[in-house]
């Protein structure tokens, strides 16, 4: 990629993010006529992105970044292909349409500004995340989508329910994420590489590798906690709590699609196993069933279209993990139709919420004449999530059949398991599109009437989107499915699949799932409370054992701080030093690091005399009656370990040691006056000596670690460096002054930082004693 389009691309890129910067001040100068600005942000990342479809149909990768961290092979860095591409087109395009709908949506709330915000900081996430070529940008980014999916779910933030759901989905996928960064790190060791673009070459290294089972095990929990795979599917459906464009947005093309947009990444380089396809087909087809039949159980439309959302991401960790030649196809076929019609019934049904007041399915009835273009949306939509002809959801539904169909116990058990899902979900669909709109007018609804012509544009282009795209599937598939198939297979693949029937055993699956669909819809007052009753008999769920653990893990958090800080600072420094007594000598004796005896070379007369003088100090600090007695015997030993540096020609480490130790007593003496403490060591003898313990033991490790150094062969390389270029490049004569300023300055500063703030706790301490002094307290 040339430099100039490498920038425009990177501009593209980062356009939801300047968007998101914008957005409180647009809507402050503009009002809701805003939201016409922020969406020409994803309309440009739309329009740049579409300008490559020609050459990802023609086999061919778009690349480009920045080094970050080149010492370490750090770089933000891109990767389109087919894959890439489609999850990037769909983004930006459905980012377009739930922007201008949500301008109509929050007309009048007094937190555009900030909603619009966060909006367009989780579309520039998920953007990153779909295009990152490095590891390390896609975690970035995974974590990112996390963060601003909490601020989204959140956004009603005076609502406890909101919280709730919020800090749910921000456990559980950022949680997931951790296990994911893992992954990613064992990959990286496996295959020694940090980039996707070269992993999906390193397949049979990945899968021969020792590590490989491991590995997956991470990036899967990674994956199924972010598609809200059974049993991390419960933050999904409480995620309703945000407003519907974030419910349109993260259930059609963004977030609860990242997990299988990793998996179908990963797919040439670690799928195909045995293990791969016995944990994707299981957990992605319990998943469906357990979306499918919870969401007839609902009444409220979010919530429904929520569950067989639920239930339509396990069926694509099904067709992933299948193993057919045809399975990636139909996931392919069906990631894209599920983006159209899913994104056009949750908008659809904030339509219904705006224009009526209520949600709830057992209320709403006979809206066709009072909303009759949002009707047309939802009907369109449904036919599609139904998966009739000619709609681009029938071509997913024949080619899922293809996948799964065949003579083995396997593909039967399988292949039950999806006609029983897609029949629950016909039921749903049409649940959802028709029962609010047929039938006899609700008198409890007050003068329902259709939403505005920001809410049903969205809808009416993504349903109409779903039946132009089969009615040209041939141009269709050539351009955006044949090529995403390609990338996630790893070799050229071509899909034919079109809209008219064709008569075959997928045809006959579809038929029977249609009928199934049928007598589920007619029979749905009644298998809604069989399935409550059947679910309530199966007792608590995953949703209230995420409260429990939660519950059991602050409990155990209170426990363990009140044992670990129980507010005495002698048992914090005891603690603390014992540690660094067991680190620095049980790995000397339990491994034979100890160091050999010494040959010691007899001192002369001078340094007898020092050490005799440090002998005395330290004789000093133990039998001193009073505390300042004790601080400056305390500086004996320091200034008599300076005379040493100085008589073994160190006059620079010397002179700065006389400074720390003077400096040291000096407010150590001004910090006792100030405190209140006993005069003398009131400790019991019994204190006293295991004090003196880990004293000795941390003596002695260091010492023993010392002489541990000193046996290698002395490398001279480091202080010839200092000794040379101090007085060049930092213009210093002392060298031990130079190392601290100059070469090492970010640390120093730091460490000064560090001195900074403990001063000022402890000199809020000393006039928090005076006030209380004061006070009488």
């Amino acid at each position: 990629m040339i430099a100039g389009a490498a920038d425009l691309t990177f501009l593209a890129l980062s356009l939801p993010f300047v968007a998101a910067c914008l957005a409180p001040v647009l809507f402050r100068l503009f009002g809701h006529r805003a939201a016409w600005l922020l969406a020409l942000a994803p309309a440009v990342s739309f329009l740049h992105l579409a300008g490559f479809i020609a050459e990802v149909a023609r086999g061919e990768t778009v690349t480009g970044g920045y080094a970050w961290v080149p010492s370490y092979n750090l770089s933000f860095s891109w990767y389109i292909d087919g894959l890439a591409l489609v999850f990037g087109l769909l983004i930006t395009g459905i980012g377009v349409l739930v922007v201008l709908y949500a301008g109509g949506y929050l007309k009048g709330h007094p937190q555009q500004g900030r909603f619009f915000s966060f909006l367009m900081m989780f579309m520039g996430a998920m953007l990153g995340l779909v295009v990152s070529d490095s590891f390390l940008m896609l975690f970035v980014f995974w974590e990112l989508t996390s963060i601003t999916s909490f601020l989204l779910i959140g956004f009603d933030h005076e609502r406890p329910a909101a919280r709730r759901a919020a800090l749910q989905a921000l456990l559980v996928t950022g949680g997931g994420g951790l296990f994911l960064l893992a992954g990613l790190l064992m990959i990286w060791n496996i295959a020694d590489v940090t980039q996707m673009s070269l992993l999906l070459s390193y397949g049979e290294v990945v899968k021969a590798s020792p590590y490989y089972l491991a590995a997956l095990l991470l990036v899967l929990v990674g994956a199924f906690t972010k598609s809200a795979q059974f049993p991390f599917h419960v933050w999904l459906p409480n995620a309703m709590e945000a407003p519907t464009p974030v419910s349109a947005y993260l259930h059609s093309a963004t977030m609860v699609k990242a997990g299988v947009y990793l998996l179908m990444r990963l797919y040439p380089a670690m799928g195909g196993t045995p293990v791969w396809e016995i944990l994707l087909p299981v957990f992605g087809g319990g998943t469906l069933l357990t979306g499918a039949l919870m969401a007839l159980r609902q009444t409220d439309l979010k919530l429904m279209l929520a569950y067989t959302t639920v239930a339509s991401l396990g069926l694509l960790v099904l067709l992933v993990g299948f193993g057919s030649p045809y399975a990636i196809e139909a996931a392919v076929l069906y990631l894209v139709g599920h983006s159209l019609f899913k994104g056009a019934l949750f908008m659809v049904a904030g339509a219904i919420d705006h224009g009526t007041g209520t949600r709830d399915l057992t209320r709403l009835g006979g809206l066709r004449r009072a909303m009759p273009v949002t009707f047309a949306a939802a009907l369109l939509a449904a036919l599609s999530m139904a998966g009739l002809p000619p709609f681009f959801g029938f071509l997913a539904k024949e080619e899922i059949y293809l996948a799964l169909a065949a003579g083995n116990l396997r593909s039967i058990l399988f292949t039950i398991v999806a006609v029983a899902g897609n029949a629950l979900m016909f039921a749903a669909a049409f649940a959802v599109a028709l029962k609010p709109f047929l039938g006899e007018s609700r008198q409890t609804l007050k003068h329902p009437h259709e939403a505005p012509a920001l809410m049903w544009i969205g809808p009416l282009v993504l349903a109409l989107a779903g039946l132009a795209a089969a009615l040209v599937s041939t141009a269709f598939h050539a351009a955006i499915s044949s090529p995403m198939a390609s990338a996630v297979r790893g070799e050229a693949t071509a899909i034919a699949v079109g809209p008219m029937p064709h008569v075959g055993l997928p045809l006959a699956l579809s038929a029977a799932t249609i009928l199934l669909g049928l007598a589920a819809y007619r029979l749905l007052d009644r298998l809604r409370d069989a399935l409550a009753r059947f679910f309530q008999a199966l007792g608590p769920g995953p949703d209230q054992g995420f409260d429990e653990v939660l519950e059991a893990l602050v409990a155990c958090a209170v426990k363990v701080t009140r044992f670990v800080q129980p507010g005495r600072l002698d048992i914090y420094l005891s603690v603390t030093f014992a540690a660094v007594a067991a680190v620095l000598l049980l790995p000397l004796f339990l491994w034979g690091e100890a160091p050999s005896e010494p040959a010691f070379a007899w001192p002369s007369l001078s340094e007898l005399a020092m050490l005799l003088i440090a002998v005395i100090g330290l004789a000093a600090v133990l039998v001193a009656v009073d505390r300042l007695t004790a601080i400056v015997a305390l500086g004996i030993q320091g200034f008599a370990v300076a005379v040493l540096f100085l008589l073994f020609g160190a006059p620079d480490l010397a002179f700065t040691q006389f400074m720390i130790e003077t400096l040291s007593v000096v407010i150590l003496a001004l910090v006792m006056t100030r405190l209140r403490l006993h005069a003398s060591d009131r400790r019991p003898a019994g204190q006293r000596l295991a004090d003196g313990a880990v004293a000795l033991g941390c003596g002695l490790g260091l010492t023993l670690l010392l002489l541990k150094a000193t046996e290698g062969v002395f490398d001279t390389a480091l202080g010839d460096f200092f000794g040379s270029y101090s007085k060049v490049i930092a213009h210093g004569a002392n060298v031990v002054n130079v190392i601290i300023v100059d070469f090492r300055g970010t640390d120093t500063l730091g460490e000064i930082a560090v001195v900074l703030a403990a001063g000022m706790a402890i000199l809020a301490l000393i006039r928090l004693g005076k006030t209380q002094k004061q006070s009488g307290k």
